[in-house]
């Protein structure tokens, strides 16, 4: 039991170090572009290379079944370590945008031999309780995620370059870590030989394609969500004269509240099902959705932001769960490279929600924008509705 727990914690750690550089250059966004010369328009591009970047390598990863085919920790390692570099090469002072794309864009690629493989090297070693150990692992994630807000902080005592090395450093520790106390699972069961077929054969498995869709419905809304947060919380402050919010600070909060979600999610799972509370959760963050445009007009700054945090915690709850609810449902021999494909078109529809929330809110009611984003639960629900055990 000790050896388990340590195990856990060395790949939640790492997962977290190496997860750290997916939203580094977030949280230096403005000092690049005032040192950069970079224009407005820049903005936009610079946040969704490492989405784009993110999707190529999951792509690249499943197609080749990478996780499966070689060793998981290995795999970590060398992609933390490019990772890593190609982080670090923001700081180069011949960058243009081009340049700093391309190094963002590459940083996204090689965290497709992070996150998703983390998740299998969890399945490797956890093949009982795995949705308690992959809702550590999704929330070492979710804190990585809200960490940026923080990081903005951070650059008003040091400088912008300081914040990039020391996430290049951590994700360095992390890969190192890995490949050092987290040998390959006794669960896992390498191939030999590339099977193109995979990619589309997965999905043949009933199970298995009710838990992807509920992935797909969750990833609709989730980064969304995570991207609007600070501007909803500046739009009800526009909006009501009286209200003052931090929005660093509660923008960390409403969405790093989540990685605990992810862990109460994880042991609810054991009393009463994975695909129970992955429902419940799904259905909660589906009712934020419509309730939202209500909620923001209430003048109660108190009210919104309990909503927010509730939000942000329900929106997260499901992901690990998803994700046992993926492994548990895949040959052995294909684990790996089945929690990859599910990542790729999961974060490929990320995109397409964001922007369109992002159109939604330049055309019509800002308001009423973020109402759209309960398309993929519902659908999502759908998916689950006949299996919920």
């Amino acid at each position: 039991m000790t050896k388990s727990i340590i195990t856990l914690s060395i790949i939640v750690i790492s997962q977290f170090c190496c997860t750290s550089l997916w939203f580094a250059g977030n949280g230096v966004m403005s000092d690049l572009m005032v040192s950069f010369q970079l224009g407005d328009k820049a903005l936009g591009h610079l946040t969704s290379s490492v989405q784009f970047g993110f999707i190529l390598g999951t792509l690249s990863f499943a197609i080749l079944m990478i996780a499966d085919r070689f060793s998981p920790s290995k795999v970590f390692l060398i992609c933390a370590l490019l990772g890593a570099l190609v982080n670090a090469g923001i700081i180069w002072e011949g960058n243009s945008l081009e340049s700093i794309l391309a190094f963002r864009l590459l940083t996204g690629f090689f965290l497709a031999g992070i996150y998703p493989v983390g998740m299998k090297i969890a399945a490797d070693h956890f093949e009982k309780g795995l949705g308690q150990s992959l809702s550590f692992l999704v929330g070492a994630l979710v804190i990585g995620t809200a960490f940026p807000h923080l990081l903005k902080d951070m650059t008003d005592t040091f400088p912008w370059q300081f914040v990039l090395l020391t996430t290049s450093l951590l994700a360095l520790i992390g890969g190192g870590l890995m490949l050092t106390f987290v040998p390959d699972g006794p669960y896992r069961k390498p191939i030999q030989q590339l099977d193109l077929s995979v990619f589309f054969s997965v999905f043949k498995n009933r199970n298995f394609r009710s838990a992807a869709f509920g992935y797909f419905g969750h990833m609709w809304e989730l980064y969304a969500f995570w991207a609007f947060v600070p501007v909803m919380l500046m739009s009800f402050d526009t909006t009501h004269p009286g209200a003052t919010t931090n929005i660093s600070l509660w923008s960390f909060l409403i969405i790093g509240l989540g990685g605990l979600a992810c862990v109460i999610g994880g042991y609810l799972a054991r009393s009463f099902g994975t695909g129970k509370i992955a429902f419940l959760a799904l259905l909660l963050s589906c009712s934020c959705c419509l309730l939202y445009p209500w909620l923001f007009m209430i003048d109660s700054q108190y009210l919104f932001i309990g909503f927010l945090l509730f939000w942000g915690m329900v929106v997260i709850a499901d992901s690990p769960l998803f994700s046992t609810l993926i492994a548990q449902n895949a040959p052995a021999e294909q684990k790996g490279t089945a929690l990859t494909i599910v990542n790729c078109i999961g974060f490929a529809i990320t995109i397409v929600s964001i922007q369109l929330v992002n159109w939604l809110q330049v055309n019509y009611d800002p308001r009423s924008a973020y109402a759209w984003l309960a398309i993929g639960p519902i659908l999502g629900l759908i998916a689950l509705y006949k299996k919920p055990s």
